[in-house]
C-alpha cells in the first residue's frame, strides 16, 4: 500500500492496525467483499485463480508465525480449578459450571456450537455403568448432543457428541434451576438474577472462560474458549485414548487438524521425544 495512502486511511480512523493484517484476516475481508459485490450484482475478480494463488503464495512468504487459538490448553487439572471458581450457588454460577463441562465433555465443542444449542438438541439415553465391563457397577446418567450443522458437519450427517456422568447432571441442574424447557440452553443472565430468552452470543462463552480464570488466579490471557477443545485432545492423549476414538467426540474430520490441537507443552510429557535419551 502506497505510504500516502495508508496515511490518509489511518487519519480517516480507516486503518487501526499497522505492519502487513495476518492471513485469516486477509481471507475474511476477501470474503466479505465477494459477497457484497454479489449482493450488489457486480461480477468481481474474487474467484480468480490468479488472486487464489496470489494469497497463497503471500501467506507463505509471510515471516508472521500463525497464532494459536488458546495459548494453553484446558486439560483436566485446570478445568478443576476453574469448577472451583464458579462452586457457588448462584444461578450463574450454575450456568457456568454447566457451560464448562458441557464443552469439555461433549468433546470440546466450539463456542459457537454451544450458544446455539438447544435443548431439542438434547436426547436422553440409557444410563451406562461406571465401568463399561462390570455390569455390577454404578449406573451413571447418560446424554447425546445433536450437533446439527457446525464447521465441519451438515445437518444431514447426525453428527451426535455423548456426555456421561457429572456433566449431564450439572446441565440437568442448569436446566432445571433456570426452568428451561425449551430455546436456548445456555443464556444470559441480568444483574437481578433473571434468566433472559435469548441464548448467549458465541463471544460471551469466551469471556465466561476468562472471568473464571481470574477468579481462579489463572492469567486469562493464556486461555481462550478454543482452549476447551485443544484441552479434551489434549486430555484423552495424556490418558492414552486413541486419537480416533477422540475424534469420533470431538467430530473432528481431519487427522492433522486434530492432532494441532495436542498442545507443545504438553509433549514434553510424553514418550515420542524420549526415544533416545
Amino acid at each position: 500500500m502506497p505510504s500516502e495512502v495508508e496515511v490518509g486511511l489511518q487519519s480517516q480512523g480507516l486503518l487501526r492496525s499497522e505492519g502487513p493484517h495476518a492471513p485469516a484476516t486477509v481471507r475474511r475481508r476477501l470474503t466479505s467483499w465477494s459477497i457484497l459485490t454479489r449482493w450488489r450484482g457486480v461480477t468481481g475478480g474474487f474467484a480468480a485463480p490468479s488472486l487464489k494463488s496470489a494469497t497463497r503464495l503471500a501467506v507463505r512468504a509471510t515471516g508472521r508465525p500463525r497464532q494459536r487459538k488458546s495459548m494453553s490448553a484446558v486439560t483436566s487439572d485446570v478445568l478443576a480449578q476453574l469448577l472451583s471458581a464458579c462452586a457457588g450457588d448462584r444461578l450463574v454460577d450454575i450456568r457456568d459450571r454447566a457451560i464448562l463441562l458441557t464443552v469439555f465433555a461433549s468433546g470440546g465443542r466450539r463456542r459457537s456450537e454451544i450458544a446455539n444449542l438447544r435443548v431439542e438438541d438434547l436426547v436422553e439415553e440409557e444410563p451406562v455403568h461406571a465401568v463399561p465391563d462390570d455390569p455390577g457397577s454404578p449406573p451413571l446418567p447418560c446424554l447425546a448432543i445433536c450437533l446439527g450443522r457446525t464447521k465441519t458437519t451438515g445437518p444431514d450427517d447426525d453428527a451426535r457428541s455423548l456426555m456421561i456422568g457429572r456433566p449431564v447432571e450439572a446441565l440437568r441442574s442448569w436446566l432445571e434451576e433456570a426452568r428451561i424447557d425449551s430455546g436456548p440452553v445456555f443464556r444470559r443472565i441480568d444483574q437481578w438474577g433473571n434468566v433472559d430468552r435469548r441464548a448467549l452470543m458465541a463471544q460471551s462463552i469466551n469471556l465466561i472462560l476468562k472471568s473464571r480464570c481470574t477468579k481462579a488466579g489463572l492469567d486469562p490471557q493464556n486461555f481462550f474458549a478454543h482452549g476447551l477443545r485443544s484441552g479434551y485432545l489434549t486430555e484423552a492423549a495424556n490418558r492414552g485414548i486413541p486419537l480416533p476414538e477422540a475424534m469420533q467426540q470431538s467430530q473432528h474430520k481431519s487427522l492433522n487438524q486434530a492432532a494441532s490441537n495436542y498442545n507443545n507443552p504438553d509433549r514434553k510429557r510424553g514418550r515420542a521425544a524420549r526415544v533416545i535419551v
